[in-house]
C-alpha cells in the first residue's frame, strides 16, 4: 500500500467543491445586534423565525452558539429590533414575531409556550407553570426548560420566580440582576 499525497491544486479544488456544496445546502442564519438598556442584544433568525437572542455576552460567543452547520451573515432585522426598542420604551408589552423552537423537546416547548401567557407586570411561580402544563410535580424541570430558552425577553422566562418570591435563575445577560431589571421595568417588582 502506498501513501498518496494530493497536490496543492487537488487540495484547492477539493476545498472549492466543499465550499460550493456548503453554500448550496447549508441553512442560512441572519443576525444583527441592537443597543438596549440591558446592553447589546444579539438576535439571529433562520427560515422559521427568531432562533436565538442573547445579551451580556460577546458577539463572538453569540455567533459560536449558533448552528455550526449553518451559514451566518449580518443582516438588517428591522422588524425584530423595532419591536425590542418598543418594548424597552414601554410601548410594547408582547411580541409579534415568529420564533423557531424546533430544537427544543416537546416538554421544553410546552413550558416556553406557557411562559408566553404570563402578562407583563405579573410573575408566576415555577409550580404554577408546572400545573398549567399538567405536570404539577415538575417545578424543577420547568426551571431547566426555562433556562434553555433560546429567545429570552421575547419568551418572557424572566417572569417566572420561586414560590418563596425569590428571584432565581436567569441564563441571559447579567443573570438575576437582568431578571430583576426586566421585572422592575415591567412593573412586576
Amino acid at each position: 500500500m502506498t501513501n498518496y499525497t494530493p497536490t496543492p491544486t487537488e487540495v484547492s479544488q477539493s476545498r472549492q467543491q466543499v465550499l460550493a456544496w456548503f453554500a448550496r445546502t447549508a441553512p442560512l442564519i441572519r443576525w444583527t445586534q441592537t443597543q438596549s438598556p440591558v446592553g447589546t442584544i444579539y438576535l439571529a433568525v433562520n427560515e422559521h423565525g427568531l432562533c436565538s437572542l442573547d445579551f451580556g455576552i460577546s458577539l463572538e460567543d453569540f455567533l459560536n452558539r449558533l448552528d455550526p452547520l449553518a451559514q451566518t451573515e449580518e443582516h438588517d432585522l428591522a422588524d425584530y429590533t423595532a419591536q425590542l426598542q418598543e418594548y424597552f420604551s414601554g410601548k410594547r408589552r408582547t411580541f409579534d414575531l415568529p420564533v423557531d423552537l424546533s430544537g427544543m423537546t416537546a416538554f421544553q416547548r410546552s413550558v416556553l409556550q406557557t411562559a408566553l401567557n404570563i402578562p407583563a407586570g405579573e410573575v408566576w411561580t415555577y409550580g404554577q407553570v408546572a400545573r398549567m402544563i399538567g405536570r404539577p410535580k415538575a417545578s424543577r424541570a420547568v426551571g431547566q426548560a426555562l433556562g434553555s430558552n433560546p429567545v429570552p425577553i421575547i419568551i418572557p422566562c424572566h417572569r417566572v420566580i420561586a414560590s418563596s418570591g425569590k428571584l432565581t435563575g436567569y441564563s441571559a445577560g447579567a443573570g438575576i440582576a437582568s431578571k430583576k431589571w426586566l421585572l422592575q421595568m415591567e412593573g412586576a417588582l
